[in-house]
C-alpha cells in the first residue's frame, strides 16, 4: 500500500506519492506567495495553503486508484499562528514563522512565566518567531479578533482539519509553540493559565505516528482521497526532515546545508542546554527528543560571496563555462587549509547558534596583500563549517557522542565542503539516498501510524541508504587550531556589533 506525504511549506506544497518499498513514485510542489504587509511582518492566508493541497493531491492522484492510498502524513512550516472562530474559519491571515513583530511580546511573556521556568518547561528562549508571543501580540494588538478565538492551531494541523474535521496536533510541532512541556510531552497548564488562555483553544496533542483522524467526506470531495482513508499525526519539518533523513536513533546528527544551517540531534533523553542555545524539542521518534542549532547564512554566505565578488566566474558561466560555484570551490582547493590565517565569520544576517544576536555581522579577520580570491573562497566555506561545529561542540557538551554526520542540502555538491566538514567535525559524514526532505519524513510517519511498518526505526532501515562516506583526512589539526582562534572573534566583536548597527 502507498503513503502520501504533504509539507504545508512557506512558499509551496510538496506531495509526494511513496510505495511501500520506500520509492517516490510521484512528486507535486504547487506554489504559492506569503505577504509582507509591513516591516517585520509575514503572513499567509490558510486557505492559501488548503486551495495548494486540494491541487497537489489531485495531481498525485491523477491516474492512481485511490484505494491504494493507505496513509497521510503531515509535516509542514512550524510556529504559525493561525486562529480559527467558532465555524473553524480563520480569523486572519496566519502570523509566520519568519514574522518578527514580537519582540516585546517574548519579553512580556519570559516576565510572566520566569526565564527559568521558561527554559525549564519549555526547552527554550521565547523567540519571536515562536507562536505564543504571536498570540500575545493579538491580543494587545487585535482585541476585537482575539475576542473571537475558538482554536489556535499550527500550519499543518489546519490543512488536517480541512481534510478531516478533526483539531490535533503532534509533539514535534507543539514544542515550537512555547506553550509544551517538552519533558512530559503535553501541553503546560501552568504556561496556559499564567498567560490567562483558555486550555479549550489547544488542539489534542498527540505522538507523531499517531492515527489522529480519517478523511472526511468533504475532504475526499475536495482531494480525490477516499473518506475513512487514515490521517497521522506527522511533525513539524525541522522533525519530519531529520526522519526524513534517518536521524532516528541517538548518535546521529544530521547537517543541512541550505540557505540557512541547520545540525539536528536525536536525543535519547530530555536534554536542555543550561543558556537555550540550542533548541531542545520532542521529536517525531515516539518518546524521543531532539537538540538543534540554527546558523541563519549557512550555503547563503558563499552565494553573497558569489553574488558580490565573483563577477569575472559569473560572466565565464553565462558564456558556457564552468558553474561558478565549481570556480569558485576549485580556487578555494588550491589554497591551503587555515587560508594562510584567513577567518570569515558568517553572521550576515545576525544570529541564532549560539550567538543569539541579530545584530552580529559578517567579517573577514586576517586578510593581507597575500590574500586573493580562492583565500577569501575557502575563507567562508571554512568560517561557515566552524559556525556550524559551534553548534556541534554545543551537543557534545550536553553528551551526544556522534557516531556520524548526515550532510543533506544544496551544499554537498562540493567536495571540498564534504571533506572540510568532516575534518573539522572530526567526525565521517555520509549522503543518502532520500532527498525528498520532510514531505518523505511525512510519508514514513505515515507508515508506521497504518502498520505497514512497525517502527520509524524499521523504515529508516529499509528505506535510507547510505550513498557516500567521508572520513576526517590530514587536516584534523590544523582545523582545531583554526577554530580555536574562530570561537575568541565574536565575544571580542560583540559590542562593536551592537555600537555598529546604529550606523545602518
Amino acid at each position: 500500500m502507498n503513503t502520501i506525504g504533504l509539507d504545508i511549506g512557506t512558499s509551496s506544497v510538496k506531495a509526494l506519492l511513496v510505495a511501500s518499498s520506500g520509492e517516490v513514485l510521484k512528486v507535486c510542489s504547487p506554489e504559492y506567495p506569503f505577504q509582507t504587509p509591513k516591516p517585520l511582518w509575514a503572513e499567509t492566508d490558510p486557505n492559501v495553503w488548503w486551495e495548494a493541497t486540494q491541487k497537489a493531491v489531485q495531481t498525485l492522484l491523477d491516474g492512481v486508484d485511490p484505494n491504494t492510498i493507505s496513509g497521510i502524513g503531515l509535516t509542514g512550516q512550524m510556529h504559525g499562528l493561525v486562529a480559527l472562530d467558532q465555524k473553524g474559519e480563520p480569523l486572519r491571515p496566519c502570523i509566520m514563522w519568519n514574522d518578527q513583530r514580537s519582540f516585546a511580546e517574548c519579553e512580556e511573556m519570559t516576565s510572566i512565566v520566569g526565564q527559568e521556568e521558561i527554559l525549564r518547561i519549555t526547552g527554550n528562549p521565547v523567540l519571536a518567531g515562536f507562536t505564543a508571543p504571536k498570540i500575545l501580540w493579538l491580543q494587545k494588538n487585535e482585541p476585537e479578533i482575539f475576542a473571537k478565538i475558538d482554536k489556535i492551531i499550527l500550519p499543518k494541523d489546519f490543512i488536517r482539519y480541512k481534510l478531516t474535521g478533526e483539531f490535533f496536533t503532534d509533539v514535534s510541532d507543539a514544542s515550537g509553540m512555547s506553550l509544551l512541556n517538552v519533558g512530559e510531552r503535553t501541553w503546560s497548564n501552568q504556561i496556559i493559565d499564567q498567560l490567562g488562555w483558555k486550555k479549550e483553544w489547544f488542539a489534542e496533542v498527540t505522538e507523531s505516528t499517531e492515527v489522529t483522524s480519517k478523511i472526511s467526506s468533504s475532504g475526499a470531495e475536495a482531494t480525490g482521497l477516499l473518506a475513512g482513508t487514515a490521517v497521522v499525526a506527522g511533525g513539524g519539518d525541522c522533525a519530519a526532515q531529520a526522519v526524513g533523513s534517518s536521524i532516528v536513533e541517538e548518535g546521529k546528527v544530521s547537517v543541512t546545508l541550505g540557505t540557512s544551517g541547520v545540525v539536528f540531534a536525536q536525543s535519547d533523553e530530555y536534554r536542555v542546554e543550561p543558556d537555550g542555545k540550542l533548541h531542545s524539542f520532542c521529536h517525531a521518534v515516539p518518546g524521543k527528543w531532539h537538540l538543534m542549532g540554527v546558523m541563519l547564512s549557512a550555503a547563503g554566505s558563499f552565494q553573497w560571496f558569489k553574488n558580490q565578488f565573483a563577477k569575472l566566474e559569473d560572466k565565464i558561466e553565462k558564456e558556457g563555462g564552468a558553474n561558478a560555484y565549481d570556480q569558485l570551490c576549485d580556487q578555494a582547493a588550491s589554497i591551503k587549509p587555515g587560508s594562510e590565517g584567513c577567518l570569515f565569520l558568517p553572521y550576515l544576517s545576525g544570529e541564532r547558534t549560539p550567538h543569539p544576536d541579530p545584530h552580529a555581522r559578517g567579517a573577514f579577520i586576517g586578510l593581507s596583500l597575500r590574500h586573493g580570491m580562492g583565500h577569501m573562497a575557502r575563507s567562508v566555506l571554512e568560517g561557515v563549517s566552524f559556525g556550524l561545529n559551534d553548534s556541534l561542540s554545543l551537543m557534545r557538551r550536553l553528551g551526544i557522542n556522534p557516531s556520524n554526520v548526515i550532510l543533506t542540502g544544496g551544499g554537498t555538491r562540493s567536495n571540498l565542503w564534504k571533506q572540510m566538514l568532516s575534518d573539522i567535525f572530526k567526525s565521517p559524514c555520509t549522503l543518502v539516498n532520500a532527498q525528498e526532505g520532510a514531505a518523505y519524513g511525512a510519508a514514513i510517519l505515515a507508515a508506521v501510524g497504518i502498520k505497514v511498518k512497525n517502527s520509524v526505526e524499521e523504515v529508516s532501515m529499509e528505506w535510507i541508504k547510505e550513498t557516500e562516506r567521508i572520513s576526517p583526512g590530514a587536516d584534523v589539526e590544523i582545523y582545531e587550531k583554526m577554530y580555536s582562534h574562530y570561537i575568541e572573534l565574536y565575544p571580542s566583536l560583540k559590542d562593536h556589533f551592537q555600537s555598529m548597527s546604529d550606523l545602518g
